[in-house]
This record gives structure tokens, C-alpha cells and sequence, in this order.
């Protein structure tokens, strides 16, 4: 029950945080949307007002009606822009200063144009003086000031709650993936713990029952085991299956679920290497489990050697050192020796020391025709490196040489 408990919470933690990295990316598409059309109709707003302004003036210059096509312009644009600017504000929760500016800038704007509008019936009306007057006093220019104040408020708020709804889905990816992985390690420790207790209990009964009873007890052992190793690859199965559907509906979120889908793969390739048929006891041989990690990988373009002796790891030991491996190859596709032609990669793996201080060292190395410079950027794969040399109570160095990257993992491996 424990262990059903442990790998059921496991499944419901990548569920949710999945569900919560997608809805934040709706989120902020929504966001993106309302955004560009308040910010768009603020600034028909302010068109429309330095339209009909310049239209004025040029009609009072000239005396040329054809000015007046701009000032016309300018009040037809300006009832519309103001029509979009309310409906899009209305659609959705806003701040209350947000409320405060709309009034504030329908009431300035039917100020502004109210003053164009009598100052063009002065001149119509040849008054040219007093539209003269009107037209150098402070009056426009103090209500051109005043509508300009209240548009830049009001689009700074919105790119402000934009900023947010970007810097909360900025944060919900960059938890998605250690979480995830952590909730899939969980699951993973959680079938550790049950084919432990179900030794233990084995061997328990082993002693005290008869042949007959020690038999029984055995099947039972072995059935448990089956169905937990069956179970774990379900869970496998459907996480990988919901990572895949959730993209469906977000095709800017799939580069995401690419990476979180091969993390999990190379998951499930320790945990084949660890759980498969061909193995007994929970343990891995190490040249199995870097015949599953690199198979996807392997072609004629893409060569590796591989050389070391038999070495026999246990799940604790290959589920950190697969998802490594899984990351170190990733990165070779994209930006190292696979990525150029003749590039070629070399992992070998040797022990140093005897007894409880032996050590197991493994040195992957790329020859790359011609090498790119490490970037300054530590992204998902360095955290995970250095949360698998934690997990291995080891280290893991990176070092960039003259024709390509070397990485080095050490690790207690004591007979």
C-alpha cells in the first residue's frame, strides 16, 4: 500500500504540474492578446487627437477646407478607438486605477475635442481672432498634456500586469522539469522500496516455513514484483502520453514537452536496464544500460566507443547516471561531436582502489572537427549534473579541451 501511495503521488505531482505549466502559457497568450488591443487603442486614441488638433490648425493657417479632412478624421477614429478600449477592459478583471484612467480619459478627450470642435466654429464663423486666442492660449496644450498623462498611465499598467503574467510562466517552466523529475525518481524509489520489503519478507519466510510454504512464498514474491515493474511502466506510458496531448493545444509549449519527453524515456531506459527480463535482482550491468541510453543515437554518422570492464550497478547508481548519460548524448546531437561531421565519442569507464575505497570512474569524451566554445549559460542539464553527482555521492566535471568537451564521473563503487 505504501509503495502504490508513493507512486501514485508520484503520478498526481507530474499531472498537476504539467497541468499548471500549460494554463500559466494560456494565461499569458490571453494576456499577449488583450495587451496589444488596449495598447492599440490607447494609441488611436492619441492619433485621433493629434489629427483633429493638426487639422485645426491648419485650417486656421490657411483658411483651406482641405484641412479639415484630418480634423474629420481624427473625430471619426476617436468614438471607435474609445469603444474597443471599453470592451476590452470589460472583459476581464482590471485594477481599479485602471477604471479611474478610462474615465479620466473619456472625460479629457471629450475636452480636447470639445475645444477643437469651437475653435473650428470660430473660424467658420470668421472670428478668427477669438479662435486666434483660443487657439494660443494654454488651454489645448494643457488638455493635450492631461489626456497624454492619463494614455501613458493606463498603457504602463498593462504592460505591467503583461510583465507578470510572463514572469509567472517564466517560473512555472522553470520548476516543471527538477519537479517532474523528482516525482518520476520518487516513483522510482518507491519500487526500490517494494522489491526490498518483498525480499526481506522472502527471506523471512525462508527460514521459518517448509519447502512446500518457502516455494509459495516465492511466487508470491515474484508476482509482486512483476506487477510492480508493470505498473511502473504504466505510469511511465501515461505520463509520457499526457505530456504529448497537453502540446496538442499549445504548439509553442512542444520544444517543452520534447525535452520533458526524452528526460522521461531516459527514465525509463534506467529503469529497463535496472527491471528488464534480462536482469535479476534489481541490479544493471553498466554496458547495458549505455547500450539503451545511446541507441537512439547510434548511425553511421553519429560513432562511439565504448570500452570498460564489467561493472554491475543498482538502481540508485543507474537512474541518476542514466538520465546524465541521456543528457550528455542530447547535447552532443545538438551543439557537439554529433552535431559535425566526423565527430566521433568515446566512453570508457575504469575502477581505481580496492575494497570499501574503490571507485568507479567514467570519462566521456567528444572529438569534435571543430569545437564551439562552452556558452555562459547554466540551464536544466548542469542542475541536473549536479543533482545526479549528489545522488551518486560523486562529482561530475566538465572540461573543455582543444578538440572537443571530457566530462569525468566519479563515484564510491566499493566491492
Amino acid at each position: 500500500m505504501l509503495v502504490l501511495a508513493l507512486a501514485a503521488v508520484g503520478v498526481l505531482g507530474s499531472l498537476f504540474l504539467v497541468w499548471s505549466t500549460i494554463a500559466a502559457e494560456r494565461r499569458e497568450r490571453e494576456q499577449v492578446g488583450r495587451t496589444t488591443e488596449i495598447i492599440g487603442a490607447l494609441r488611436d486614441i492619441d492619433r485621433a487627437a493629434i489629427n483633429a488638433e493638426a487639422g485645426q490648425r491648419g485650417y486656421f493657417i490657411t483658411l483651406d477646407r482641405r484641412y479639415l479632412a484630418s480634423y474629420a478624421f481624427g473625430q471619426d477614429l476617436y468614438p471607435r478607438a474609445l469603444q474597443r478600449l471599453k470592451e476590452r477592459l470589460a472583459e476581464t478583471d482590471v485594477l481599479p486605477r485602471q477604471i479611474e484612467l478610462l474615465q479620466e480619459i473619456e472625460d479629457r478627450s471629450d475636452a480636447k475635442f470639445a475645444e477643437l470642435g469651437r475653435n473650428v466654429a470660430l473660424i467658420e464663423e470668421g472670428s478668427i481672432r477669438e479662435a486666434q486666442q483660443s487657439i494660443l492660449s494654454n488651454e489645448g496644450r494643457l488638455a493635450m498634456e492631461r489626456l497624454r498623462a492619463s494614455l501613458t498611465e493606463m498603457e504602463r499598467l498593462e504592460e505591467g500586469i503583461l510583465a507578470t503574467a510572463r514572469s509567472e510562466t517564466a517560473a512555472a517552466e522553470d520548476r516543471v522539469l527538477p519537479l517532474l523529475a523528482l516525482s518520476l525518481l520518487m516513483t522510482i524509489g518507491a519500487l526500490g522500496l517494494g522489491l526490498s520489503q518483498t525480499v526481506r519478507a522472502t527471506h523471512a519466510e525462508a527460514r521459518a516455513a517448509q519447502a512446500r510454504e518457502l516455494e509459495e512464498a516465492r511466487d508470491r514474491a515474484d508476482l509482486l514484483a512483476h506487477e510492480l515493474n508493470h505498473r511502473v511502466k504504466n505510469l511511465f506510458a501515461v505520463i509520457l502520453a499526457i505530456v504529448r496531448m497537453s502540446a496538442r493545444d499549445a504548439p509553442e509549449a512542444k520544444p517543452v514537452t520534447e525535452a520533458v519527453s526524452a528526460r522521461i524515456h531516459a527514465l525509463l531506459d534506467a529503469h529497463e536496464a535496472t527491471q528488464g527480463k534480462d536482469t535479476a535482482g534489481g541490479n544493471a550491468s553498466m554496458r547495458v544500460l549505455v547500450d539503451k541510453v545511446l541507441a537512439p543515437y547510434l548511425s553511421n554518422e553519429n560513432p562511439v566507443s565504448v570500452d570498460g570492464p564489467e561493472v554491475v550497478l543498482t538502481v540508485r547508481e543507474a537512474t541518476p547516471l542514466g538520465l546524465v548519460l541521456h543528457e550528455l548524448a542530447t547535447n552532443a546531437v545538438k551543439y557537439g561531436a554529433w552535431s559535425q561531421d566526423g565527430g566521433q565519442i568515446r566512453i570508457e569507464w575504469r575502477y581505481h582502489g580496492l575494497g570499501e575505497d574503490r571507485e568507479l570512474e567514467i570519462v566521456w569524451r567528444e572529438i569534435s572537427p571543430e569545437p564551439k566554445a562552452p556558452g555562459d549559460r547554466k540551464g536544466f542539464g548542469s542542475m541536473l549534473m549536479q543533482s545526479s553527482a549528489r545522488q551518486l555521492s560523486g562529482s561530475i566535471d566538465r572540461d573543455f579541451e582543444a578538440d572537443g568537451v571530457v566530462v569525468d564521473i566519479r563515484f564510491p563503487h566499493p566491492d
